[in-house]
């Protein structure tokens, strides 16, 4: 009975963020198939949409003529017009860099200014500078995170990333390619507010199939 009980509860738990997922939103979604007009790379010419087998990608090729005022990373594609609260960020990615511990691809999200934001490193192997959640705050970037990975595996095929944000008790989860647990956790109400985007710290990589689900929020 207990067992049955545990069981119903998981399932309704699952079924709860099934639901709340549905019911956020779509405020943006790209494919690439149209190019990649809505996007504001920190460097342009880093960036191009491509073919791929998966279809039209949106490909951080090169490296970013791009220095932060902050130790943080250089390489990132910022969603033009839309800021939000509470957002769930649904996005396909592919690494195309050779194999090394720091590996990553990154998303970007409560991005204010380039000395204001969150991200998200999926880092090759865990450091505490590497496979966390960080945040910007007008100083180098500072590891947030409350739960992580030995690292993210990375290989050369695509993977699915999801963020669930939600500002009213400051949680943070990451998934990736399993979308039932999270590969991280952070806890923190610093940024209510902010533009997504992707990128990498400073490697290469693919992007398609984004969408963002969420509520819009102004500016404060």
């Amino acid at each position: 009975m207990k067992r049955l009980l545990v069981g119903l509860m998981l399932c309704a738990g699952l079924a709860a963020q099934a639901e709340e997922t549905q019911e956020l939103p779509v405020l943006f979604q790209d494919d690439f198939t149209k190019g990649a007009d809505r996007w504001e790379p920190s460097d342009p010419a880093a960036w191009k949409v491509i073919d791929t087998p998966k279809g039209k990608a949106f490909s951080q090729f090169g490296k970013s003529k791009y220095n932060p005022p902050h130790r943080s990373p250089f390489n990132f594609a910022l969603v033009k017009d839309v800021s939000v609260g509470d957002f769930i960020l649904d996005a396909q990615c592919q690494s195309t860099i050779k194999d090394y511990n720091h590996r990553d691809m990154c998303l970007f999200f409560g991005y204010q200014d380039a000395a204001h934001f969150y991200y998200v490193h999926l880092g090759k192997k865990t450091d505490d500078h590497a496979n966390q959640i960080f945040i910007v705050n007008n100083e180098p970037r500072k590891k947030i995170s409350t739960k992580t990975t030995d690292g993210t595996n990375w290989d050369d095929a695509w993977h699915h990333i999801r963020i669930v944000r939600k500002v009213g008790d400051g949680t943070i989860e990451v998934y990736y390619d399993d979308l039932k647990t999270p590969v991280m956790t952070a806890t923190d109400k610093t940024f209510t507010w902010g533009r997504v985007g992707v990128g990498s710290f400073d490697d290469t990589g693919n992007w398609t199939d984004i969408k963002l689900r969420g509520v819009k929020a102004e500016k404060k």
